[in-house]
């Protein structure tokens, strides 16, 4: 049986490679700035408007991007568009650009979890790193997140009993407790953890743990509360 491990970031291909995508009303910033990153090797998208980036955007985007938007543009602002991406699950990366940013709004945009705040003039070197670091996080978070999918899957194919045994063999329970426990007997319990462990993929304990804290997928409760492990 082969244990799954975490994938690693997709890989960049002719049909899917990093985008960036420039949102500012300004139609010279949008040129100049998709003249360098494209030089830098990733695609470019460049919108004029917070609305016309929704309008147009993928959701949820499924391949490593990273944002870079002003925040002062007419109709909706920089704030409220980086506020509707953080609604996502894997939200792209924002790096706010301001010619005339206040220092509430910067402390704002950092609190929304922008990567950085620059004020125009920037430094376009510095600009490129950023970007490079941010369509990396990125590229992982995208990673980690089909990981999770993907243990989630397989948690559902479990029948109800594998999932109450898996439940408690993440826990160290012996099987022989495992059946006191569910009123069955230790040959079952045998079976059944079997077969999760093959639905699973995994061969250890110590990865059955792992994949299931990586789903959110808890062990019994307490003495006391719901004894059905639950993945929340």
């Amino acid at each position: 049986m082969n244990t799954l491990t975490l994938p690693p970031p997709p890989a960049t291909t002719a049909s899917a490679p990093p985008t960036v995508f420039i949102v500012d009303d300004d139609p010279s910033i949008c040129r100049s700035l998709s003249r360098l990153i494209r030089l830098s090797g990733w695609a470019v998208q460049t919108y004029s408007s917070a609305e016309n980036f929704l309008q147009s955007h993928p959701t949820p985007m499924l391949h490593p991007a990273c944002m870079v938007l002003d925040l002062q543009m007419p109709g909706m602002d920089g704030l409220t568009l980086q506020r509707q991406l953080a609604a996502e699950r894997t939200p792209c990366p924002v790096v706010f650009m301001s010619g005339n940013g206040e220092v509430a709004d910067s402390v704002q945009a950092m609190k929304q979890g922008a990567v950085t705040f620059l004020a125009k003039p920037f430094d376009c070197d510095e600009l490129l790193k950023i970007i490079k670091g941010s369509l990396e996080k990125h590229a992982d978070q995208l990673a980690a997140s089909r990981y999770v999918d993907e243990v989630l899957d397989r948690i559902e194919s479990l029948s109800v009993r594998e999932r109450e045994v898996m439940g408690w063999v993440i826990t160290g329970a012996l099987n022989k407790q495992i059946a006191a426990r569910l009123g069955i007997t230790v040959q079952t319990v045998k079976v059944h953890r079997g077969r999760a462990m093959e639905k699973m993929h995994t061969s250890s304990v110590a990865d059955l743990v792992r994949l299931c804290a990586a789903a959110g997928f808890k062990p019994p409760a307490e003495e006391g509360e719901a004894d059905r492990p639950k993945v929340q």
